[in-house]
């Protein structure tokens, strides 16, 4: 089964989206063959299309985090890349389970972001949709799946952003008093 926060990973390879300079872990085609695990490269075009859906795909759940529709533009992008890419085969056994076999071979990058997108439409269209959530840290941007009991999970990781706040709040409570 494809991990459904597995299109957020994608989308979360660009982080810190609200500082000035994000960071930015795809840096050429072989980032994104090294990311995906394949064996091949995909062209500097099918690259420059890969990161052009990564960030359709971030603008989609990050409208719906917001409470706000996609465009239609983004829902348009994302329907071509859907139909463009392999269709799941059949199942087939694989480590600790089955996954689905799927017609790589062709090495382009929809080929290779298949399982991505596969996850983008398995969780537009499911249950979890409103489990989505964007990082509380307006310099993070990080979406993720909010998995906890509770659903109020505001933070991309505590040891990370959650803890700056707690220590920003901390440092602005003790310089009042």
């Amino acid at each position: 089964m494809t991990r459904p926060d597995l299109c957020l990973d994608f989308a979360n390879t660009r982080y810190w989206r609200g500082q000035a300079t994000p960071t930015e872990t795809l840096n050429g085609p072989a980032d994104l063959a090294a990311w995906t695990k394949a064996a091949k490269a995909p062209s500097p075009r099918e690259f420059e299309q890969a990161i052009a859906l990564r960030e359709t795909i971030y603008r989609l759940f990050d409208a719906q985090t917001q409470g706000k529709p996609a465009t239609s533009r983004d829902l348009e992008a994302l329907n071509q890349a859907l139909a463009q890419a392999p269709v799941r085969k059949a199942l087939r056994r694989g480590r600790g389970g089955y996954e689905w076999e799927v017609n790589g071979k062709s090495g382009t990058a929809l080929a290779l972001l298949a399982p991505i997108l596969w996850s983008v439409g398995d969780l537009l269209a499911g249950p979890r949709l409103d489990r989505v959530r964007r990082c509380a840290n307006p310099e993070c941007g990080w979406l993720f799946l909010d998995d906890s009991r509770a659903g109020k999970r505001r933070w991309c990781s505590m040891s990370a952003c959650g803890n700056r706040a707690k220590a920003r709040r901390h440092y602005h409570r003790s310089k009042e008093e």
